[in-house]
């Protein structure tokens, strides 16, 4: 049982995956369902009104009949001069056979029996062609005692040339038999010819009615092919396109609308390569500019520098504005030298040059260091730093690169984290290992999330920075997990802070199932948090110990 309900999932995700995916087979579908819809109502119909017509013709011609067959039983009885039982009971069965059906066709049947008022009793029920009195419907019976002097009509099943419930009209009137009173005639007329005109004709239907499905399912898939192949030709061209073949277009035919459709898709190919040419070449040139202009400022910089710090040195020398000026300076070139810093490693990412040096290292190393190296800043900032991390997480990595990861994640929560205390948890699982930077200041607006990673982005341009950053640390922190291609994820609300997740692959070519860390507080509480991380995540109580004991790696 539990082979063919697996068979009939799999079965059911296929059909639903090519009825997605196909849009003739949706079209033929649905054509093909509503053409048979229509197809069976109006065949219906016309069987309907056929057979009615046939019943009523047969019941016209049998009431005709009747009157004929009828007439002349009565002048039998009446021109008859012996009337003693007997003789009429041989008369009876002579006029029943000379008014029903000779020889080997039974379509005429014939049964007299008294009436219902006729107390006499002379003549026995008589039928001919074998079949039995008792065929004959107690309604009508009743309902030719109550007028007599009419045929009535009713619709019956007989037996035909050995087969059984054959329909049949049944034909009621009223004869009188000398010295035996009034007597029933029912003449019973077959319709088996009319039905088997039915089935010729319900067989034509069920044929008609399957080609024009096919018919319709054909120009279905016809037409439908006619508009998906420049559509497809479109979609296979538009994906050359964004794979980089700019000089694809598509082939136009005809003057209709999908030849129109085609000019115009080729026109915006042509628009979108030259102004992606227009980019690329002004991409080049600021790269270019960036990375020039970047390495040309690193000489006298590095002259500059030399003589701040000597300045800087001697700054208690001189008097209280010059000293100012000179603390000013020597903080100004620090913060333009880490700008520097960045433009050269972003200049490098643009370019394509930036490599990896990895080695195996626990990354609660890293987050140790950088949680002792900004120890003093969030001390300045009033800032406690809480650091979970109490299973060895291993994995490769560029370790400096990931503690520049870390290091801007750590200075970001410091900036943003309003006095509160921050929360560092690494974790790890059978894939992965991570490591989440938790705030609980300021948070993050909607639509922050996909913009935090912007170059020189700030989510308040009014607020002030107070640790000097440059705006392209999260720029180059994302180019960073890239690398190794791990994830870097933001999460945030306003009033309940902020959290950035670093999660890198514990095996080199081994893809991420999961993080080890949850991203958002709410998914902690609903108990998504894998097992296996180590420590615990956002959504951590103020007030906690900080845990900066870190055992060696193993």
């Amino acid at each position: 049982m539990d082979t063919v309900g697996s068979w009939t999932r799999r079965a059911a995700r296929f059909l639903y995956r090519r009825w997605r995916q196909s849009l003739p087979l949706r079209v033929v579908t649905i054509t093909t369902i509503v053409g048979g819809l229509f197809t069976l109502a109006l065949g219906t119909y016309m069987y309907q009104q056929i057979a009615d017509g046939l019943v009523h013709s047969s019941m016209a011609s049998a009431e005709q009949q009747s009157l004929v067959k009828r007439a002349a039983a009565q002048n039998i009885f009446l021109n008859t001069d012996r009337t003693d039982p007997a003789s009429l009971k041989l008369v009876a069965g002579q006029t029943v056979q000379s008014i029903g059906s000779t020889g080997d066709d039974p379509s005429v049947l014939v049964v007299l029996q008294q009436s219902l008022n006729n107390t006499y009793q002379a003549l026995p029920r008589i039928s001919s062609g074998g079949v039995s009195p008792d065929i004959v419907p107690s309604d009508i019976v009743h309902a030719l005692a109550k007028d007599p002097a009419h045929q009535q009509v009713e619709i019956i099943t007989a037996p035909y040339k050995g087969r059984q419930g054959v329909p049949a009209v049944l034909v009621g009137s009223r004869i009188t038999v000398p010295n035996a009173g009034e007597y029933d005639l029912y003449l019973i007329y077959s319709m088996a010819p009319e039905q088997q005109s039915l089935n010729i004709v319900k067989g034509s239907l069920l044929a008609g009615g399957l080609a024009l499905l096919l018919l319709l399912a054909g120009l279905a898939y016809l037409v439908t092919r006619m508009v998906v192949a420049p559509v497809r030709a479109a979609a296979h061209v538009s994906e050359r396109l964004t794979a980089g073949a700019l000089n694809e277009r598509m082939q136009v035919s005809g003057e209709d609308d999908l030849a129109r459709l085609a000019t115009s898709f080729n026109a915006m190919a042509d628009s979108l390569q030259r102004q992606i040419r227009q980019l690329e070449d002004l991409s080049q040139l600021q790269q270019r500019f960036t990375s020039d202009v970047s390495h040309e400022l690193r000489t006298p910089l590095t002259t500059i520098r030399m003589a701040a710090d000597l300045i800087h040195a001697s700054r208690d020398d001189f008097t209280a504005q010059v000293s100012r000026s000179s603390e000013l300076l020597h903080r100004e070139l620090g913060r333009f030298e880490s700008l520097l810093t960045d433009l050269l490693e972003i200049s490098r990412f643009d370019a394509g040059a930036a490599a990896l040096t990895t080695e195996t290292v626990d990354l609660r190393v890293i987050v140790g260091s950088v949680a002792e190296g900004a120890a003093s800043l969030a001390d300045r900032a009033g800032t406690q730093l809480r650091v979970h991390a109490h299973t060895p997480a291993l994995a490769p990595m560029d370790s400096r690169r990931i503690e520049r990861i870390v290091r801007n994640l750590v200075t970001n929560a410091i900036e943003h984290g309003e006095r509160r205390p921050i929360d560092i948890s690494v974790g790890v699982s059978a894939t992965a290992v991570a490591v989440s930077v938790r705030d609980y200041g300021v948070g993050l607006k909607p639509g922050d999330q996909a913009m935090v990673f912007n170059r020189f982005w700030r989510a308040d341009p009014a607020r002030a920075r107070t640790t000097g950053g440059t705006g392209l640390g999260l720029s180059i922190s994302l180019e960073d997990a890239q690398l190794h291609d791990g994830w870097l994820q933001a999460w945030g609300e306003v009033g309940r802070g902020a959290c950035f997740r670093l999660t890198l692959p514990r095996k080199a070519g081994v893809p991420i199932r999961h993080s080890p860390v949850s991203l958002s507080p709410d998914a902690a509480a609903r108990g998504k948090l894998p097992t296996g991380t180590g420590g615990q995540t956002g959504g951590v109580p103020p007030g906690a110990p900080v845990n900066l004991q870190l055992r060696p790696p193993t």
